[in-house]
């Protein structure tokens, strides 16, 4: 095994989390990148077309007492 690799193993054994370190790092990396990405024009599209019929199904509906 390299030193390097070895350093590495022994600062995961440090930290008292091993494994767990690792994978809560990559969490954190792969949530940021997930965050930084726009929402596509497709959903954006599917969600303002779901808003439309919504309002147009609520405005056919006889209101309710107390709304």
């Amino acid at each position: 095994m390299n030193q390097q690799r070895m350093r590495t193993l022994a600062g995961r054994a440090d930290d008292g989390l091993g494994v767990n370190s690792d994978i809560g790092s990559r969490l954190r990396a792969l949530y940021g990148a997930i965050q930084d990405e726009g929402v596509p024009d497709q959903l954006l599209d599917l969600l303002e077309k779901l808003d439309n019929a919504e309002q147009a199904q609520s405005s056919k509906l006889p209101a309710q007492e107390g709304e």
